[in-house]
């Protein structure tokens, strides 16, 4: 139980703070007191995380040989908070950091429709990164990176085999 020099002053105090102080200020002291069996609540992701992974996307098409550089900027970057219902029912996590879709680069056969896609899911990727904006932009820059592997035609082990696990 907290403890304050007077009792009466702070009770007047706190009654003319609005409700949303109250919320404010139990949520505060929850963080405070967590115990350390419990994992950590992590901040509330950055208003500006597209802009984040956008930037971070850029970096890395940059970083690419120019070869690469323009089959990489052939495929549509999807910037989403949360993996559709449709992926999680398909067989995927709910953590899933991204998600490449379509047919892979030279694929003819017509097995996969649609247009080249990387789906990345922000919100899973700023909780992988434990609320760390820099930890944030350098698992975009992997997954996205792990997702074009897919697009270049690669399966897991091969994306593995490259350090894009």
């Amino acid at each position: 139980m907290l403890r304050f020099r007077d009792q009466r002053r702070n009770a007047a105090w706190r009654a003319r703070r609005s409700p949303c102080w109250v919320v404010t200020d139990f949520l505060r002291l929850a963080l405070l007191f967590q115990p350390a069996s419990l994992p950590r609540v992590s901040a509330l992701p950055p208003a500006n995380l597209v802009e984040l992974a956008a930037n971070a996307v850029g970096a890395t098409q940059r970083g690419l040989p120019a070869d690469l550089r323009a089959l990489a900027r052939g495929v549509i970057v999807h910037y989403e908070a949360q993996p559709a219902a449709s992926v999680i029912a398909s067989g995927f996590p709910s953590d899933i950091l991204g998600l490449f879709t379509g047919p892979a680069y030279g694929d003819t056969s017509g097995h996969e429709p649609g247009t080249p896609q990387i789906m990345l899911y922000l919100d899973n990727l700023w909780d992988f990164a434990e609320a760390d904006e820099t930890v944030f932009k350098d698992e975009v820059q992997l997954t996205y990176l792990h997702e074009l592997g897919h697009y270049l035609g690669w399966d897991e082990d091969e994306v593995a085999a490259r350090g894009l696990d």
